[in-house]
């Protein structure tokens, strides 16, 4: 397969001249803006950049709604959980920003065992986890056969009587495409890469050393990954590291070429800003810092902008925060995280020796469940998409049909139920059956309810993992 080296869809001096056109945006156009983004039409370069200029506040408050109804119209109340199972945090990089960096000489290294692996996976869905976001450091010993090891090896563990991880999405350095290869062989669902940043003066002067130090090879990796079978894919940046406004709309710019290209943007994106880690003096001070009014106004903007792709929180911000988040676009969320080698099994919540970040959401994944459905939300395990092949360009056609009722809300009813009885406490499991009973009530017709309610009783007589 050839590979592609095509990088000018990044025009840096577009982004600036964009940003600098649209600074001031005549309120008319605000409200025509949002008009379209309400149709789920997407938004265009100066369009995305006009709803990041100052704004009064009537006008803010109309696009946080329309990003609301978006997400609703899109997603409905469902939330994807997940957990991120750190396998490795050896890294030959040197990054300004990341306690795993090379430089830092504190961390305790460490690459799990095969045996360790297991008891990891095991904590997880002793959790009652389904799915898993497995990251690893850029460094020699993490070749992609020996990723595609660990992730066959996670998907064999299995914890009687029900527990299982039905999905691994991967976050690894970029490879090749003879390596991606070796990933889609091994049946990982997402394969998740960040630019971290696409300022390039910003990404020479935070990657000091290492592969990573390469832009360009890390910018082209969905092409390289897209061209090797791996359609399903998530972006992100790590915000705090240069000027929001153009990190986002250069990250629009790589969804739209991936559309262009390859027929389908990323499944996901992700949105990370810095958090202290151990030794980084950067991640203490982040250059750019974002607020959380601006990272408010990341979030519904990316929701208008591409409305058929999930978008992702992490336990970086806190739970106060995320409930917000959730309203403006948020579709997935990992919940419980430990973001060390061995953070599940030995326990280890907040403890930097071994961690990359630290963690500002320690909830539990119960506690978490409880309070997503305080706050309406039907939480879902749901791993389907990728395992019966609706991935890629077929999943964004469906998603602009009647994708939700179809597939998405019954399939969140069954994984929910699957969750209540196999580990939920009595309370949790009452409060959950009521959250599904009224969810059904909620489907778009009879034949659906019907169907759902009879998906529910085969999995109350022991059957599991009853998907469409």
């Amino acid at each position: 397969m050839a590979e592609m080296h095509d990088e000018n869809f990044l025009d840096e001096s577009r982004i600036w001249s964009v940003l600098e056109q649209t600074n001031k945006p005549d309120p008319t156009y605000i409200d025509d803006i949002l008009h379209k983004a309400a149709a789920g039409k997407g938004l265009e370069l100066a369009e995305a950049a006009a709803l990041l200029a100052p704004l009064p506040e009537d006008k803010l408050a109309a696009l946080f709604n329309t990003a609301l109804k978006l997400k609703e119209a899109v997603y409905g109340k469902r939330m994807v959980l997940f957990a991120p199972l750190y396998v490795s945090n050896l890294c030959a990089n040197r990054c300004a920003y990341c306690a795993f960096s090379a430089d830092n000489k504190a961390l305790e290294r460490r690459s799990l065992s095969p045996e360790e692996l297991a008891q990891e996976v095991r904590s997880i869905q002793a959790m009652g986890h389904k799915r898993i976001m497995a990251v690893y450091g850029e460094h020699p010993a993490w070749t992609p056969q020996a990723i595609a090891a660990s992730v066959a090896a996670i998907y064999e563990v299995k914890t009687p009587p029900h527990g299982e991880i039905r999905r691994v999405n991967v976050n690894c350095a970029p490879l090749d495409t003879a390596g991606f290869a070796e990933l889609k062989k091994a049946g990982i669902g997402t394969y998740q890469c960040f630019q971290e940043s696409y300022h390039r003066a910003t990404y020479a002067r935070v990657h000091l050393g290492g592969r990573k130090k390469d832009f360009a090879w890390r910018l082209l990796a969905m092409h390289r990954a897209q061209q090797a079978g791996v359609d399903d894919i998530g972006l992100g940046v790590l915000f705090g590291l240069f000027d929001h406004r153009f990190e986002l709309l250069a990250l629009l710019c790589h969804a739209r070429e991936l559309e262009q290209k390859f027929g389908t943007g990323p499944h996901t994106i992700s949105f990370p800003r810095i958090e202290p880690a151990q030794n980084s003096t950067l991640s203490q001070n982040p250059p750019y810092a974002v607020s959380d009014e601006q990272f408010k106004r990341i979030i519904a903007v990316m929701r208008l902008a591409l409305p058929y792709t999930g978008m992702i929180i992490t336990t970086r911000e806190n739970a106060e925060l995320k409930r917000e988040l959730l309203r403006l676009g948020i579709s997935q969320l990992s919940a419980a995280s430990r973001t060390s080698p061995g953070g599940y099994a030995e326990d280890q919540a907040n403890k930097p020796a071994a961690q990359q970040f630290w963690v500002g959401d320690a909830r539990s994944l119960a506690q978490v469940i409880h309070e997503l459905q305080q706050d309406s939300y039907l939480p879902s395990f749901c791993t389907s998409c990728y395992r019966k092949g609706r991935t890629g360009e077929h999943f964004m056609e469906l998603a602009k049909s009647a994708f939700i009722h179809t597939f998405c809300q019954p399939n969140a009813l069954c994984t929910f139920y699957e969750y209540l009885l196999d580990y939920a406490e009595p309370a949790l499991q009452l409060e959950g059956t009521a959250t599904i009973a009224k969810a059904v009530e909620t489907l778009h017709d009879a034949a659906a309810q019907t169907t759902v309610r009879q998906r529910l009783e085969r999995i109350r007589n022991g059957e599991r993992d009853i998907c469409v």
